[in-house]
C-alpha cells in the first residue's frame, strides 16, 4: 500500500516511519523539548517556560501567546538572526491604530511551505496542467510565489493571477489559457463560475477563508469534482493543513505544528469537539510560537482518516464572529442565481449588498438590500476574509 501524500512528507522531512499516531506524538515531543531548551538558551519571550516537559499533555500547563504579544515583543519571539529572516508578514493596514503583528520566516520555513503545498496542490494537478492562481503576489516568498513554485516543481504551468480577477477577465482567461485548475478562495470561485461557467475548469483548491457548505455544494455541482479545501496562517508560515483524496477533513502539518481544541476557558477539549485552534509550532525556525491562540475554531475529525492516514485533521475552520454571515451565507448562496453579496451594518441595519447572475427571488430578509446583475468589470465584493463590516 502506497503512502498517503501528507505520511510521506513526514517521512521526507523528518525521517519519520512508520507514521503513526505514537511515532507522531514521540516526534512532537522531542521537537517541543528542543524548541523550550532552545527558547531557555536565546532568553527571549518565552524565558520563563520549563525547558522539559514529560508529555505533550503537559503542554495544556503553559501561558497562551495572543496577538498582542506578536505585536508588542516580536524581537524576543525571534529565534534566528535578522540575517536568516527571508520574509515579514505584518497585518498593517493604512487604518491600522497601534502594533501591528508581524512574522518572521527563513529560507528553510519557506521551503517546507512549498514541500506541504506540493503534497497537497498533488492531489489534484498533474504534469502539463495549467493552474489559475488568484491568491496575492506580493514578492519573494509570498503566499501567491510559493503556490507558484510548488506548482511549476510538479511540472505543471501556474497563472499568476493576484486576487483581483474581474468576470470579464475570467471569461477572457477561460478562453485563452484553457486552465484546468483554480486555487483561490471559495466564494471568488463560486461567484465566477456562476457568473461565466466553468469552462475549462475541472478542478479546484481553496483557501484563505472559511468555505461555507452552501459554497462548497455550489461549486462542486457546477464542476462536478470535489473541492480541495487547504487551511493555512500567517503564524504557520503559510501552509498548515492539506485535503487528502478521501475528502474528509485536512490532514495538519503535525511535524510542524501541535494543535490542541480549547473551550472558552481555554480547557483542552477532545477530539470532535469543537472550540478555538491553538498552535504550537515546533518546525517553524524564526519565529516559533507556543500555545498561540489563533481566533479559528474547529474541531479535530476523529479516528484514521479513510486515506489510511494517522495525521490529526481539522474540520470545516470559521472565525468565531462569522456566526451570522454563516447564516446569511446558507440562505443567499443556496440560490444558483445569487453571484456575490456584501453585508454590512449601517447604524445598526444590516444592509446586504448582492450581484446576481439570473432571475430569481430572493427570501424575505430583516435588511435593506441592494439588488443588481453582476457586469463584467465586477470583482468579488471582499478583498480578503469575509465578515459583516461595521459603518
Amino acid at each position: 500500500m502506497s503512502l498517503s501524500r501528507i505520511d510521506a512528507l513526514l517521512l521526507a522531512q523528518d525521517g519519520l516511519t512508520p507514521v503513526t499516531r505514537v511515532s507522531i506524538e514521540q516526534l512532537q515531543l522531542r521537537k517541543l523539548n528542543a524548541l523550550l531548551v532552545r527558547e531557555k538558551e536565546r532568553g527571549g519571550f518565552y524565558r520563563d517556560l520549563p525547558d522539559h516537559l514529560d508529555s505533550l499533555s503537559a503542554l495544556a500547563s503553559l501561558p497562551f501567546t495572543t496577538d498582542e504579544d506578536l505585536a508588542h515583543h516580536a524581537p524576543g519571539l525571534l529565534l534566528c538572526s535578522q540575517a536568516e529572516i527571508r520574509r515579514v508578514l505584518s497585518d498593517a493596514t493604512s487604518g491600522t491604530t497601534g502594533a501591528a503583528k508581524r512574522v518572521f520566516y527563513t529560507e528553510g520555513d519557506c521551503e517546507h511551505t512549498i514541500e506541504l503545498f506540493m503534497a497537497g496542490l498533488g492531489e489534484l494537478i498533474f504534469p502539463g496542467s495549467v493552474t489559475m492562481i488568484c491568491f496575492p503576489f506580493s514578492g519573494p516568498h509570498g503566499l501567491g510565489e510559493l503556490i507558484a513554485e510548488a506548482i511549476e516543481r510538479l511540472g505543471a504551468r501556474p497563472l499568476k493571477l493576484g486576487a483581483g480577477l474581474s468576470y470579464g477577465e475570467f471569461a477572457k482567461l477561460l478562453e485563452k489559457e484553457k486552465p484546468d485548475t483554480f486555487v483561490g478562495m471559495p466564494v471568488q470561485l463560486l461567484s465566477l463560475l456562476r457568473v461565466c461557467g466553468r469552462g475549462s475548469l475541472r478542478r479546484a483548491l481553496i483557501s484563505g477563508d472559511a468555505c461555507p457548505d452552501a459554497v462548497l455544494r455550489g461549486c462542486e455541482a457546477i464542476l462536478q469534482s470535489c473541492l480541495f479545501p487547504h487551511y493555512g496562517s500567517r503564524e504557520m508560515a503559510l501552509g498548515g493543513a492539506i485535503c487528502c483524496s478521501a475528502h474528509e477533513g485536512m490532514h495538519l502539518r503535525e511535524n510542524h505544528v501541535i494543535a490542541e481544541i480549547v473551550d472558552e476557558q481555554g480547557r483542552p477539549l477532545p477530539p470532535g469537539e469543537r472550540g478555538e485552534l491553538v498552535i504550537t509550532t515546533i518546525g517553524m525556525e524564526a519565529m516559533p510560537l507556543i500555545r498561540y491562540r489563533t481566533g479559528d475554531y474547529t474541531r479535530v475529525i476523529p479516528g484514521r482518516c479513510p486515506c489510511g492516514s494517522e495525521v490529526l485533521r481539522l474540520d470545516t475552520v470559521r472565525r468565531k464572529e462569522t456566526a451570522e454571515l454563516a447564516a446569511l451565507d446558507e440562505a443567499l448562496f443556496s440560490l444558483p442565481f445569487v453571484a456575490d453579496y456584501r453585508a454590512e451594518r449601517r447604524n445598526g441595519r444590516l444592509h446586504l449588498q448582492i450581484l446576481t447572475c439570473g432571475a430569481g427571488v430572493l427570501p424575505a430578509m430583516d435588511a435593506e438590500t441592494e439588488v443588481r446583475p453582476a457586469r463584467p468589470d465586477d470583482r468579488s465584493l471582499y478583498a480578503g476574509k469575509r465578515k459583516v463590516e461595521e459603518t
